[in-house]
């Protein structure tokens, strides 16, 4: 299993997502070596260049590395992908 390797804080952007999904998220970045303590779940992050960007979608997460900020805006490179996988019943299972 791959492991994020980050500094300081970890910035798991939440744009209403159902809680559900949210819990898995931090249940699966704990799996790959991120602290609980170290996530920050937002909608604007104040991210450096360097830091960790976490993408929810239903079926993946998507690992980004901030490259450069411009305006109070960040541009991410994508480091690698956590697929999100769901049982029989539709509940979130982290089966890898």
């Amino acid at each position: 299993m791959q492991k994020i390797e980050y500094e300081g804080k970890v910035w798991v952007l939440n744009y209403n997502n159902p809680q559900p999904l949210i819990d898995h998220t931090i249940h699966m970045l704990e799996k790959h070596g991120v602290k609980r303590e170290d996530m920050i779940l937002t909608e604007t992050p104040t991210a450096k260049v360097g830091a960790i960007i976490v993408e929810i979608w239903p079926y993946e997460l998507v690992i980004g590395r901030v490259r450069t900020t411009r305006n109070d805006s960040f541009i991410s490179g994508t480091e690698f992908k956590i697929e999100l996988k769901l049982d029989e019943d539709g509940n979130y299972t982290d089966n890898l």
